[in-house]
């Protein structure tokens, strides 16, 4: 592993993979340099295009190429063809640990928590349950996402943390987004929950292709738009290297 030199765990993180079956090429070069940059490898969604079994296949090909552990989210590409657990299984059968359902890991003193995540909007303008009985299944199916983020975060007993998911949390790192799909790329209740916790010292989400690298939730905890066109055109790599 190669140590961050403040002594703290080098975090890579990474979004929006989108493996396709169709594909040329793959990751393992890639996930191979970052066995050798980092102590972690986090993935934030969009692992898959479509959630195939073919697809999920592939993924767990590349992943074998790295040598450090791995924590992972699944995305709403994930769960597309109606299979998540497929992907799941592929992912922890080649030593994954998945965040899906309020579970938690510690790492060398770090703890990681997360889920997916969902959509919903930010601030005074986030989706209420009001109305119609779609919406608030809606709202609801949002509000549980926000619960599983809680509980993963309540298991911990690390003093550092970090919290892992799609859907982003603040609207500061979907900024360069067309402003009409913003409330369809996270929402603000799970910034919320992040803040409830004094351990957390970085968030990291996918999904916005075009949003922002960087923001912070309310109380100032630092958030990574890792999708990987993010990351590159930040820092000249398809992945970010954080310091927990």
């Amino acid at each position: 592993m190669t140590r961050s030199p403040n002594g703290r765990l080098r975090v890579a993180a990474i979004g929006d993979l989108h493996v396709q079956e169709s594909r040329t090429d793959n990751y393992r070069e890639l996930f191979a340099e970052i066995s050798g940059e980092a102590d972690v490898l986090v993935l934030c969604g969009d692992l898959t295009n479509y959630g195939k079994t073919a697809e999920a296949l592939l993924l767990a090909e590349d992943l074998s190429a790295v040598t450090i552990p791995i924590i992972a989210v699944l995305g709403n590409h994930d769960h597309d063809c109606g299979q998540p657990e497929v992907v799941k299984t592929y992912l922890t059968d080649v030593g994954v640990r998945v965040l899906d359902n309020g579970e938690s890991f510690e790492i060398d003193g770090v703890g990681f928590a997360g889920c997916m995540g969902a959509m919903g909007g930010f601030g005074r303008g986030m989706l209420s349950a009001f109305g119609e009985a779609a919406t608030k299944a809606f709202v609801q199916a949002g509000m549980e996402e926000s619960m599983k983020l809680e509980n993963s975060l309540r298991m911990l007993r690390t003093e550092r943390a970090m919290a892992v998911l799609h859907y982003a949390p603040v609207i500061d790192t979907l900024e360069g987004e067309p402003r009409e799909i913003l409330p369809f790329l996270g929402n603000s209740r799970l910034a919320q929950t992040i803040d409830q916790f004094d351990n957390v010292r970085a968030v990291v989400h996918g999904h916005a292709h075009r949003g922002n690298h960087r923001g912070k939730t309310p109380k100032g905890v630092p958030v990574y738009n890792c999708a990987q066109m993010v990351a590159l055109a930040e820092t000249g790599r398809p992945y970010a290297l954080i310091d927990v």
